[in-house]
């Protein structure tokens, strides 16, 4: 992002904590201008714009602030005020601080004074945070809150298994076929009611039946019920039966963590999909063979709504790691895939390249070439989302939806008649 009005004559550092925060200003020539302690809390923040105004900040030219977090009320109320704020790596402060000190001494001023010293120095090689809009912000948090509450279900679900496993395997046998397994309403449901293999296998049809509904279940509940009826009753080996008891107790817990988790999930999805969709950019997004509400809201949040934010495909490519990085020294060159990255972009955009091989026939025969031309599939799927990335770029600077025609283009008769 390039940053306009500004005459950088100031330069505003701030070495954040709990409870307070350490502020240092430094003109342009390495002086420094002020320093001073503020309280995290309302008056600590007026009195940091009260000291920028002081040094000269004003709309048309705000003093640009350099801190080493992106997240916390200090950081949005200064990005909600217009200013350039840049969230500096920690370790490259540390290392700037050595810069000035061989003794490595630290104090929380010197600290403050670092990062303002790095914007003095090398502010055209940082990035300020974008100015995405609130709308955007919003969907950030809830699409990340949604997809840490699917890994805690994931977690969830991993123990209980585990656990049943030691004691319980009718249950996992009864649901082995289901479509979703252990997540599904209907085995929660039931383990809910029999936590241990005992009192599963004293289950009537008609206690089968009842649960089923309970569970939501509205076709073919006789049948089902039957064939857990015949699994249940089926030999299996026990556990001592106070340990079983036991870990009936266990499971009973395991059990309402994974339900917790399931709703979790559940109620942020439906509170993401529906910001998503008041987001101008969704028909955009949405439009691409792969994305649907969820994982194109997953897409945005990563990439917000600030078009600046990326100055051409290849720095938002490079964002998503999904471009390779090369490392070339003397004779040595090797192209390797990028590791620093946006990993929760990089997660989304395996499940939308996977996806979009049953939606999208180009990108299914774009993927095939590169299996054909020696990649494994994860770098075969990897360059597929490389290329839907650079096509999302060119769709959201534009106001353009996807279009498989110009996405994925068939070769001319005439050219595969020269080809042959």
């Amino acid at each position: 992002m390039e940053i306009t009005g500004l005459p950088t004559p100031v330069f505003c550092g701030v070495d954040w904590a709990e409870d307070h925060h350490d502020i240092a200003l430094v003109a342009a020539g390495g002086k420094q201008l002020a320093k001073v302690r503020i309280g995290d809390d309302a008056a600590g923040f007026a009195q940091l714009t009260d000291l920028l105004t002081e040094h000269g900040d004003s709309e048309d030219a705000p003093i640009p602030v350099a801190i080493e977090t992106s997240r916390g009320l200090l950081v949005a109320c200064l990005r909600a005020t217009g200013r350039p704020v840049f969230a500096i790596n920690p370790l490259a402060v540390a290392r700037y601080r050595d810069r000035h000190s061989v003794a490595r001494k630290k104090s929380d001023a010197v600290d403050a004074a670092a990062p303002a010293n790095i914007l003095r120095t090398d502010m055209a090689a940082h990035r300020p945070l974008p100015a995405d809009s609130e709308l955007v912000q919003a969907i950030a948090v809830l699409a990340r809150a949604q997809q840490d509450a699917v890994w805690a279900r994931g977690q969830a679900h991993n123990k209980l298994r585990s656990q049943l496993r030691e004691f319980y395997p009718a249950i996992l046998d009864a649901f082995a076929p289901h479509k979703h397994g252990l997540y599904s309403r209907e085995a929660r449901t039931i383990l809910a009611a029999v936590p241990t293999p005992s009192m599963a296998a004293k289950l009537t049809r008609r206690r089968l039946q009842s649960l089923l509904k309970q569970a939501g279940r509205v076709r073919g509940i006789q049948a089902e019920a039957e064939r857990l009826h015949k699994i249940f009753k089926r030999d299996y080996l026990h556990q001592l039966p106070q340990v079983e008891v036991a870990l009936g107790h266990q499971t009973s817990a395991l059990v309402r963590q994974l339900n917790t988790t399931c709703d979790n999930a559940d109620q942020l999805e439906e509170a993401v999909t529906h910001a998503f969709e008041e987001h101008p950019d969704a028909p955009v997004i949405r439009s691409f063979p792969g994305l649907a509400a969820l994982t194109g809201a997953r897409v945005l949040a990563e990439i917000g709504d600030d078009r600046t934010r990326f100055a051409n495909a290849g720095s938002l490519k490079a964002y998503a790691g999904s471009a390779p990085v090369t490392r070339a020294s003397g004779k040595s060159c090797r192209v390797m895939s990028r590791k620093v990255k946006n990993q929760r972009l990089a997660a989304v955009g395996y499940v939308w390249a996977f996806v979009s091989l049953t939606r999208s026939p180009g990108a299914r025969a774009h993927y095939d070439r590169r299996r054909a031309a020696g990649d494994r599939h994860v770098a075969a799927q990897r360059n597929l989302f490389n290329r839907f990335m650079g096509m999302l770029f060119h769709c959201l600077q534009n106001g353009h939806t996807y279009d498989e025609a110009i996405a994925f283009p068939q070769p001319s008769a005439g050219h595969t008649a020269a080809a042959a």
